[in-house]
C-alpha cells in the first residue's frame, strides 16, 4: 500500500485572500507542512458548488481536488449568515449580487437589504466549515463561527468580502480594521482551522 504523503496538502480554493489566511494559520498550527493551492493545479479548473449547505460544498470541493491530485485535500466553504434575512446570503455569499459580483456589489446589496433593520436585527455570523479528505477516502469536517453585527457603513482596508461591514462588538472593530493576527484569532476560519489542527495528527495517522 502506498504511504500517504501527510506533509503536503492542497487547499481547494482559488481565492487568494482565503488561501493567504489559511496558510498563515496552518503554518503556525502545523509546522513543516507544504501548502498548495489550486493555482498549482490549473488543470482542475472551477469546481461547481452545488451543495445546499456549507458542509456539502466543502466536501464536494475537497473530494474533487483529492481525486485530481492524489494528495490530502482541505476545502472550506464559508459565508455570512444573517438571521433577519432568513439566513442569507449563506452559501451564496460570494455571488449574492450575481455570478460575477464583486465584493463591493455584494456589500452594496447587503446594505440595501438591511436598510430598514436596526439593533438586534443586524446580528450576523460568519460561518466556516472545513473539510479534509484523505486519499484513502477518510473524511473529517469541522465548523467555526464568528458572531457580530452588520454595520451601517464600511470601515477598514484589510481582508476581503464582507469584512468592511462585519463589526465585532467585543473588540469594537470592523473585521477589515483588524490586523491578520488579530482577525485569525477571532474569525470563523481561524476557529475551524484550530479544530482541524487539533484533530490532524489522529486523522492522518489513524
Amino acid at each position: 500500500m502506498t504511504k500517504t504523503n501527510i506533509h503536503s496538502i492542497v487547499l481547494a480554493s482559488g481565492n487568494q485572500g482565503k488561501i493567504r489566511e489559511i496558510k498563515q494559520i496552518l503554518n503556525k498550527a502545523l509546522p513543516g507542512i507544504e501548502v498548495k493551492g489550486l493555482k498549482d493545479f490549473p488543470s482542475i479548473g472551477d469546481i461547481p458548488e452545488t451543495g445546499k449547505t456549507f458542509q456539502e460544498n466543502a466536501l464536494i470541493k475537497a473530494r474533487t481536488v483529492m481525486k485530481e491530485t492524489g494528495l490530502i485535500s482541505i476545502a472550506d466553504d464559508s459565508g455570512l449568515v444573517v438571521p433577519a434575512l432568513g439566513g442569507d446570503p449563506g452559501v451564496y455569499s460570494a455571488r449574492y449580487a450575481g455570478e460575477n459580483a464583486t465584493d463591493q456589489d455584494n456589500n452594496d446589496k447587503l446594505l440595501q437589504a438591511m436598510a430598514n433593520l436596526d439593533g438586534d436585527q443586524r446580528q450576523a455570523s460568519f460561518v466556516c466549515v472545513m473539510a479534509a479528505v484523505m486519499p484513502d477516502g477518510r473524511e473529517m469536517t469541522v465548523q467555526g463561527e464568528w458572531k457580530g453585527l452588520i454595520a451601517l457603513t464600511e470601515k477598514g482596508d484589510n481582508g476581503f468580502g464582507y469584512d468592511p461591514l462585519f463589526y465585532d462588538p467585543e473588540l469594537g472593530l470592523h473585521s477589515a480594521q483588524m490586523k491578520p493576527e488579530l482577525k485569525n484569532s477571532r474569525s470563523h476560519r481561524g476557529k475551524a482551522l484550530d479544530k482541524l489542527a487539533s484533530k490532524w495528527r489522529d486523522f492522518v495517522q489513524s
